[in-house]
């Protein structure tokens, strides 16, 4: 596998380990507006999606169990409940502020997070800086993840061809989003919310290889 010309890395679950927190706070709320779903169901359907398209998926799978909307006051609900639980808990997943001293190609964050929330993220856990100004979200462009859009506008502004690109990603709507932007993607699985079956899900969405830690990607960069 040759060298990437420049990577792209998510940020939730990739950079930062917010998804245990996020999605222990999301699967409490819906469960109480009657909505449950297994833990690998809930992780392969809505990891990585921005919260307009999660919310407009569960608003329309909760109007077809139930004849009506999610409750009102959800959505600002969980988001409130998220960036407080965030700013007591969030850390930078292990490994990855040692990863980043050793790339030597251009770089860039592309994530389904509100621009805000990818800031605060990305400062609380000292990240900002090394990925600034290449910090985007999905709501620069008119499609999330799964589709490529966030990952294309990404490799525009570093000025480097998707087909040179590597994505970094956890969930598998963004493997799926890399595959389809042209790009390679490697899966990562180095989370807290990783469980037992995330690594062959990734292989299955389209990841080239999968790695369990960042310090197993230093090697691989370092060849």
């Amino acid at each position: 596998m040759p060298q990437p010309a420049a990577l792209i890395f998510d940020c939730d679950g990739v950079l930062v380990d917010s998804e245990a927190i996020v999605m222990r706070i999301e699967q409490a709320a819906i469960a109480e507006a009657g909505l449950s779903y297994s833990p690998q169901d809930y992780a392969t359907r809505f990891t990585g999606l921005s919260y307009d398209d999660f919310f407009a998926t569960l608003d329309a799978e909760h109007r077809a169990r139930f004849g009506g909307a999610l409750p009102p006051g959800l959505y600002e609900r969980i988001k409130e409940d998220s960036v407080a639980a965030m700013e007591r808990e969030l850390e930078a997943v292990p490994g990855i502020a040692d990863l980043v001293e050793i790339v030597a190609v251009p770089t860039a964050v592309a994530s389904s997070s509100f621009p805000d929330s990818l800031v605060m993220k990305l400062r609380k856990t000292g990240l900002h800086d090394r990925f600034a100004p290449h910090i985007y979200s999905t709501q620069l462009v008119p499609n999330g993840k799964p589709a490529p859009d966030i990952f294309l506008y990404a490799a525009e502004r570093l000025g480097v061809p998707p087909r040179e690109c590597v994505v970094l990603e956890d969930s598998v709507n963004g493997i799926r989003a890399a595959v389809d932007a042209g790009m390679a993607a490697w899966g990562f699985t180095g989370a807290g919310h990783a469980d037992p079956g995330l690594a062959e899900r990734l292989t299955a969405a389209g990841a080239q290889t999968v790695f369990d830690s960042h310090a197993a990607i230093a090697l691989r960069l370092r060849e």
